[in-house]
């Protein structure tokens, strides 16, 4: 063969290569979906959140579909995603029963669930809920800098964060203790850092997860910020977490677990 010929045979394999390469790239590992809808107190960084994980999506090679539209939580469309992460949810997104049904049937089947700051302050009428997430939201005192103890050794959403971790943000407090619904605690809050007002909790857990009838479950109470979501800490924190209730990293959430 020629030389000429050997090198449009050679050009030839390099672009099918790249081609394939390309066409590897752009297919997505998983699907998630955010839904981001609200009925009760709206917050102004959920479009941030969204953006965020969106990005995410883009940089870590997994697909993102973004709603507030509550009737997509049906059997068939829960049935393309790994995990659905709820952005600041409140009041009673899901309000019909087909689609609570559906939802929980997906957590049965062995879905994901992530849940971000409000999303503790949601389904407030759904037990089911309310022991997904591992406990409803009480009242929080006002925004301020608060210390963040990291407890959960080997969670990815905790890899590569500060052992004290100081940052600003609103602080919920809870009616129950998470761990009450046998959750593993993965960040505190230090209490003595901050002013948690009259419904300090002592136990201070702020990020937990757990496996619930079926599925995986992730929670952060932090995000109620717009800075939350290009903060490069919160978003690896936040990247860890829709990870983890994806099942495509460790997921070291028994109770007692390393």
């Amino acid at each position: 063969m020629s030389g000429k010929r050997l090198s449009l045979l050679s050009a030839l394999i390099a672009m099918l290569v790249l081609a394939g390469n390309a066409a590897h790239a752009e297919t997505p590992s998983f699907r998630v979906l955010v839904f981001s809808k609200t009925t009760g107190f709206r917050h102004d960084s959920i479009p941030d959140g969204v953006a965020a994980i969106q990005k995410l999506g883009r940089e870590h090679g997994f697909a993102v579909d973004a709603t507030e539209d509550a009737t997509r939580f049906t059997d068939q469309n829960l049935a393309r995603y790994r995990t659905v992460v709820f952005v600041s949810t409140t009041g009673d997104p899901l309000d019909q029963p087909e689609e609570k049904a559906a939802f929980q049937r997906y957590i049965e089947h062995g879905g994901g669930f992530a849940g971000v700051h409000a999303a503790a302050d949601s389904g407030y009428t759904w037990p089911w809920y309310r022991d997904l997430v591992g406990a409803y939201f009480r009242s929080h005192p006002a925004q301020q800098n608060a210390t963040v103890d990291l407890v959960g050794q080997g969670a990815p959403s905790n890899r590569g964060l500060p052992r004290h971790w100081t940052r600003f943000d609103e602080w919920y407090n809870y009616q129950t203790n998470p761990r009450d619904a046998g959750v593993r605690v993965l960040m505190t809050l230090d209490e003595h850092s901050y002013d948690p007002g009259p419904d300090a909790m002592g136990d201070h857990p702020i990020s937990w997860c757990h496996r619930y009838d079926g599925g995986r479950a992730w929670y952060t109470g932090m995000g109620h910020t717009k800075e939350s979501y290009t903060d490069p800490l919160f978003v690896r924190h936040l990247l860890g977490g829709i990870e983890m209730s994806a099942g495509v990293t460790r997921f070291p959430c028994d109770p007692g677990g390393a």
